[in-house]
């Protein structure tokens, strides 16, 4: 499928979603509120985690996203549960070591969604360039609080180690830990995009801190 990725790639865990919840504010009214903040302020691309949730929440928070990111839009990627990314009206899966393959990813949804799927660390897996994704993430790049994980960070070195070893084609998405004063190290060194979870979600504002990130990586 062609779509151009963006340099900045949300992920929303549901472990943000449960901490920014108060007495006030409903988890539906926050996600709505969330999703039509950031459709405005320009994300088009989008991941939803939620690795210990029941189905039924899972559930319930994508159509709540879905009808505020209209799929015109924005790209929703699903983390892990490809047998849920139908009924969620996604565009994607992302599916790491341990989940289906990205082979088995692609059977299932065809060719029009995407597929993401990890590509490496110290180096890029074994073979891995040749399955059918559409992007590939790599790191942890710095050391992360908001996924669990026995990786040892990569730094900016490592992304253009593995940049070199990928080649110039592939889009290589760059996790863990990056911030706004390490992003465009880590896009100088060699990685398509640069996905962020605490950095923005953890801020009052996610919408203005993403229009901030923009602004700053724009050149």
């Amino acid at each position: 499928m062609s779509f151009s990725f963006p340099k900045i790639y949300p992920i929303l865990d549901s472990a943000i979603i449960a901490g920014a919840v108060t007495p006030q504010t409903s988890r539906a009214e926050f996600l709505q509120k969330l999703g039509s903040d950031l459709t405005r302020a320009g994300v088009t691309l989008l991941e939803y985690r939620n690795k210990t949730g029941a189905d039924a929440e899972l559930l319930a928070d994508a159509a709540i996203l879905r009808a505020a990111m209209p799929a015109g839009k924005v790209k929703l990627i699903l983390d892990d549960r490809l047998n849920l990314v139908e009924q969620t009206g996604f565009d994607g899966v992302h599916v790491d070591t341990g989940d289906a393959p990205p082979s088995e990813a692609r059977r299932v949804l065809g060719t029009h969604r995407i597929i993401g799927t990890f590509g490496g660390s110290q180096a890029m897996v074994p073979g891995i360039l040749e399955q059918p994704a559409n992007y590939f993430s790599i790191g942890l790049v710095f050391p992360t609080t908001t996924k669990q994980t026995t990786k040892a960070p990569i730094g900016p070195e490592g992304v253009r180690k593995l940049r070199l070893e990928a080649g110039p084609e592939p889009i290589l998405v760059a996790v863990g830990g990056i911030t706004l004063q390490t992003a465009p190290a880590v896009l100088a060194a060699g990685a398509s995009v640069v996905a962020v979870a605490a950095a923005i979600f953890r801020q009052p504002d996610p919408a203005a801190e993403f229009e901030r990130w923009m602004a700053a990586l724009a050149s």
